[in-house]
């Protein structure tokens, strides 16, 4: 999949694409609606499959000093779009003056001056354009006068018929339910970060530890989970079963929000090194304990749990 970070100069043979337009955070099963019926036009008229997206999220611009709600930042959530097949990703800077653009504006010189686009593919509540006013009606009558075909793909229900939603997900992961946030998703919920130095204390109870940096990723419910974490090996990704904590760590009195991952059955150094944390089950809410017996003896017990989960 070729990537570009504007929507100016691009190659001739992009050109006349199929393209699915949205912020797609998540890539959920829905996101996933969208994309695929962009690939399906593609490759039905022989035309370039692509997907426009935009970063930073929009929250980010306009609250920038709100809580981190990303499910994908943006190197997650282009993989994840590569994996479907993809040919091409435009990604703009989403910033203040790109907020301003009037909807008219976007469609003629993005879509029309930048792609030459054959055929437009949204969610059917996809919203664009200074103050939000563009919106798929806009999209079919100008596509209509300007000569590309437009599909709002609608909501994509699952089995209970609840609609495929970012915010469904957040709200299962803030609620202890990764197991829920992965039926959405369509794979378990991953937080992708650098391992950052710690202070090693793991190391002096018996259970080494990587600390994750969770960056702009949502903060889910604090407490202990089963994990698997991803490694990087070659062109491939070795995978490793683990128990996490993500919490302040109450017995030390910490403060902020962490990520630390302890794997079984693995003694490499991971310091600098970029992995995939995928939230498999919750095991317990984060306590505060007397003593260090006392918290690895819970330690024991949470990855005797954790293992039995993973089976």
């Amino acid at each position: 999949m070729q990537i570009y970070r504007d929507f100016k100069d691009l190659p001739a043979g992009l050109r006349g694409a199929a393209i699915a337009i949205g912020n797609f955070d998540g890539v959920h099963k829905g996101h996933q609606a969208v994309i695929n019926e962009a690939g399906r036009l593609a490759r039905a008229n022989d035309r370039p499959w692509a997907v426009l997206t935009f970063e930073p999220h929009p929250r980010q611009v306009f609250q920038p000093d709100a809580a981190p709600l990303r499910l994908t930042p943006g190197p997650a959530k282009e993989r994840l779009i590569a994996a479907l097949g993809v040919d091409h990703l435009i990604v703009p800077t989403f910033d203040l003056d790109f907020s301003k653009r009037e909807a008219e504006s976007f469609v003629q010189d993005i879509l029309i001056d930048g792609f030459g686009a054959h055929h437009v593919v949204s969610g059917y509540d996809f919203a664009f354009g200074q103050g939000r006013k563009g919106n798929c009606e806009l999209l079919l009558r100008m596509g209509q006068e300007l000569g590309f075909g437009f599909t709002a793909v609608q909501a994509v229900h699952d089995e209970n018929g609840d609609v495929y939603s970012s915010t469904r997900i957040r709200e299962s992961l803030m609620n202890g339910d990764p197991k829920k946030a992965a039926r959405l998703l369509g794979r378990p919920y991953e937080i992708e970060g650098i391992v950052e130095q710690g202070d090693a204390r793991g190391r002096t109870i018996g259970y080494r530890t990587a600390n994750v940096a969770m960056g702009e990723y949502l903060r889910p419910a604090q407490g202990v989970y089963a994990v698997t974490i991803g490694l990087e090996n070659g062109v491939e990704t070795a995978w490793y079963k683990g128990v996490a904590n993500l919490g302040s760590r109450p017995t030390f009195d910490g403060k902020s929000v962490l990520l630390e991952v302890h794997l079984f059955d693995f003694d490499g150094d991971l310091y600098g090194q970029t992995v995939r944390v995928a939230l498999i089950d919750y095991v317990r809410a984060e306590k505060k304990f007397d003593g260090i017996d006392q918290l690895k003896a819970q330690i024991a017990q949470d990855s005797e749990k954790a293992k039995e989960i993973l089976q």
